[in-house]
């Protein structure tokens, strides 16, 4: 067997930032496609994450790749890696 201890992939969303109004915590609204089971068409599925936003370096507008961390408060649980 092996000895060596498996690293936990870490998750990864990529997006834009909705609004940066608040201390150090941006909105990311995150798009993805879905197929419908009966039409087989294709439709946009979007949903908002709140995110960690370190000295507020990312602003409205910005396309930023989140990766998810422990909680940080009631409703972060994610943080801004970088730019997209």
């Amino acid at each position: 067997m092996d000895n060596k201890l498996s690293k936990k992939k870490i998750r990864q969303l990529k997006g834009v930032v909705v609004s940066d109004k608040m201390m150090e915590t941006a909105v990311i609204k995150v798009e993805r496609l879905k197929l419908h089971p009966k039409y087989k068409k294709y439709y946009r599925v979007s949903k908002k994450f709140k995110a960690h936003n370190k000295g507020n370096q990312f602003h409205t507008g910005d396309e930023v790749i989140i990766e998810e961390t422990r909680p940080l408060s009631k409703e972060k649980r994610w943080k801004i890696k970088c730019l997209a």
